[in-house]
C-alpha cells in the first residue's frame, strides 16, 4: 500500500522515526521526483536474527577478505553507492529529500551505515535505521563480488551482540532469502515490531576490534541478551 505525501506538510526526521515506528516507510519515484510516497506492504521482508544463516562459501569469504569494514564513517559516500546506476537498474529512488532526511537521522544517531573498504576506496555497503531493538535496512551497494554480502554479516553480528531482536528487510530478495529472510504479513510484522521498540538496542556494543571469525562466531552463539 502507498500514500503520496502532502507536500504542504514537512518531514522532519521526527516524523520519519514515527513512521518507522508505524511500520510506514519513505521512498520516491525516481531520484528526479521531489515527492515521497509513504509504503506499507501488505507482506514485508524480515530477517529473523534468531536464526540468521551465513551461507557457507560466504564465511569463507568473510573470515579471509582483506578488505575492511568500516561503521558509520561515511554516511555520503555509502549513500551515493547506494543511489548510483547499476546493471539492471539505471534509476534509483533515492531522491534529494531522501539524503537530506537520513543525513539528519545520521546526524542524530539514528541512521547507521556498515562499509567495507579495499585500501582507500569504498567498495560496497549498507545503511538503515535503528529504533529500539528494531533495525530497518533501507539499501545497499556492491562494487566488488561479496561486498555488501560482507557488510550484511557484519550488521546481523552488530544487531544481536547489540540486543536487537528486529531486522527489518522491507522486501524479500534471492540475495536476502539466502540468509534466512522471511515475509510475513503486515499485521505480524507491526506485532514485533511493537516488542522491538520496548528493547533498548545498541548498535556500538559490537566492538571494531572484534575480528572476521569473531563475527562469525557472534551470529553462530546468537546470544539473547547481547555481547561485547
Amino acid at each position: 500500500m502507498t500514500s503520496r505525501d502532502d507536500l504542504i506538510v514537512e518531514i522532519t526526521p521526527q516524523v520519519l522515526l514515527k513512521a518507522y515506528s508505524c511500520g510506514i516507510f519513505p521512498m520516491a519515484e525516481s531520484s528526479d521526483d521531489p515527492a515521497l510516497y509513504w509504503i506499507e506492504p501488505q507482506h514485508r521482508g524480515i530477517l529473523p536474527l534468531y536464526k540468521a544463516h551465513v551461507p557457507r562459501r560466504l564465511a569463507r569469504t568473510v573470515r579471509t577478505t582483506p578488505f575492511e569494514v568500516r561503521v558509520d564513517t561515511d554516511f555520503e559516500g555509502t549513500i551515493d553507492g547506494c543511489a548510483a546506476s547499476r546493471p539492471g537498474r539505471l534509476s534509483t529512488w533515492i531522491n534529494a529529500r531522501i539524503r537530506s532526511l537520513y543525513r539528519e537521522l545520521f546526524a542524530l544517531g539514528h541512521c547507521h551505515t556498515v562499509e567495507v573498504w579495499d585500501g582507500d576506496r569504498l567498495i560496497g555497503g549498507l545503511y538503515g535505521v535503528a529504533l529500539g531493538g528494531a533495525f530497518f535496512g533501507e539499501s545497499m551497494f556492491s562494487c566488488e563480488r561479496d561486498a555488501s554480502k560482507i557488510a550484511l554479516v557484519h550488521l546481523i553480528a552488530r544487531l544481536i551482540a547489540g540486543g536487537f531482536t528486529l531486522l527489518d528487510t522491507q522486501f524479500v530478495t534471492d540475495h536476502l532469502r539466502q540468509f534466512g529472510t522471511i515475509e510475513v504479513e503486515r499485521d505480524d510484522f507491526q506485532s514485533e515490531l511493537d516488542a522491538a521498540l520496548k528493547v533498548s538496542g545498541d548498535f556500538n556494543r559490537l566492538t571494531m576490534t572484534k575480528t572476521s571469525a569473531d563475527v562469525l562466531a557472534v551470529i553462530d552463539r546468537k546470544p539473547t541478551h547481547g555481547e561485547s
